[in-house]
């Protein structure tokens, strides 16, 4: 996929085997929900975000038990194969913890540290100072994440008391979306001051509103070259939170600022984690920054779509290949780009599956009950009967052998699931 968003200029910083910023792609992060001293817990969710495409994973590190449990997991997740990198999110204690636990230090990718959080007054800097001093020592990067709820108070204080000297002081929230910038700038000089190098340095300066966030992004992507992590924080439950986040981060990635991101979904209760997972795919996919996925396009239906035959298909096809990316970007390279067209009625249902790389159009209410299918823009069969779900499906499996095995790997893992025989019956072959 080649991206027509010219992206701003940001250092590189490597993060185990992956870079961020730079020329890199955009980075997709998320964070576990777990207990970390929980470490069956913890594995199972961290592997979970993973599958689902997470590149990064962050996990809270909060007292010494779960600062224990960091190198368990490690080791554990890589005995599993899975080398996805993990940051650990330090708040108020980080210094003690990586001081006390070395092995926790070692098997981080990078530590997560909030300048409003690392400590008060004198003993600010002495704590900060040795969260970038464990930095330097196990060549580990730093996000220094600034958050609008948990901002340095003394910092704000002094900003809005001499903003309060103007002869023409500025808003109050204009102010405080300074302080964030400023939170994140300082910190970053005064690591760098204390032997940090800047290429180990990401910044990020999260809110919760949509036109706040966007304001201070410009602001600092243009007044610092480190690279940036976009999230908008605390976005809330559901479609609220994916609207949120997406309204926000689609504008700052469409100018081109940010190098990973992180949708901040409140899950139901007991609900899927890797959610946020795939709206950030999604995000980024709808993009045209990145490929993650085969998409699959659908019409929302209409007076002319009764039947919920196509809802039911385009949800099973999207599953379908959602399930099978995780074997299937090892063997089947490119198959990401790949575009499926389940569609409702003659309407658009010909055209747009001709435009996709693989489409059916099923038939509507009052239409002849088949179901023609277009195989890069060519009508290729057409289906009816009852069995036109697993048939269709059949037929993408054949597909995705065909056309993207030529560039799997020797000895045949792109034939290990050969696609199921169609019934001869139920298939009306195209004549001339």
């Amino acid at each position: 996929m080649i991206s027509l968003i010219n992206r701003r200029l940001s250092r590189k910083v490597d993060i185990a085997h992956l870079a961020l910023g730079g020329d890199a792609p955009i980075l997709v992060q998320s964070m576990t929900n777990t207990d970390t001293a929980d470490i069956e817990g913890t594995i199972a969710q961290v592997h979970a975000l993973a599958r689902a495409g997470s590149e990064v994973v962050r996990v809270t590190v909060n007292t010494s038990e779960a600062a224990a449990a960091v190198p368990h997991i490690r080791e554990r997740l890589d005995a599993l194969g899975c080398d996805v990198p993990l940051v650990g999110d330090f708040h108020f204690n980080g210094h003690k913890l990586l001081t006390e636990h070395p092995a926790c230090a070692e098997a981080l990718a990078k530590y997560r540290i909030n300048p409003g959080n690392v400590g008060r007054g004198a003993r600010r800097d002495e704590q900060f100072g040795t969260l970038i001093e464990m930095a330097c020592r196990y060549g580990k990067p730093v996000r220094i994440g600034v958050n609008w709820g948990s901002l340095d108070q003394a910092l704000l204080a002094r900003m809005m008391d001499d903003n309060a000297a103007l002869a023409q002081p500025l808003p109050a929230d204009q102010v405080m979306r300074e302080a964030l910038i400023v939170s994140a700038l300082d910190s970053a000089a005064q690591a760098e001051a204390w032997g940090l190098p800047g290429d180990r340095i990401v910044l990020s300066c999260k809110v919760s509103a949509v036109q706040d966030l966007i304001r201070v992004y410009r602001d600092l992507a243009a007044r610092c070259d480190y690279p940036l992590h976009l999230g908008l924080t605390e976005a809330g439950m559901g479609s609220k939170g994916i609207v949120a986040s997406s309204a926000a981060m689609a504008v700052l990635l469409q100018e081109g600022i940010g190098d990973t991101i992180r949708v901040s979904l409140t899950p139901e209760p007991g609900g899927d984690r890797t959610r946020e997972v795939i709206v950030a795919q999604e995000l980024l996919q709808t993009m045209g920054l990145r490929s993650f996925a085969p998409m699959v396009i659908a019409c929302p239906g209409c007076g002319r779509t009764t039947s919920t035959v196509f809802q039911v298909l385009a949800e099973r096809i999207q599953t379908y290949l959602r399930q099978q990316m995780p074997s299937w970007r090892l063997i089947y390279p490119g198959v990401e780009d790949m575009h499926v067209a389940v569609m409702g009625c003659v309407v658009n249902g010909p055209g747009e599956s001709k435009q996709a790389d693989i489409g059916i159009s099923l038939p509507g209410s009052g239409e002849t009950p088949v179901a023609p299918v277009y195989v890069d823009g060519e009508k290729t069969v057409t289906l009816k009967g009852d069995h036109i779900a697993e048939e269709f499906q059949a037929i993408v499996e054949d597909y995705v052998q065909r056309r993207f095995a030529a560039d799997a790997p020797a000895g045949g893992e792109g034939q290990t699931n050969p696609a199921p025989k169609k019934p001869a019956s139920r298939i009306i072959p195209i004549r001339s």
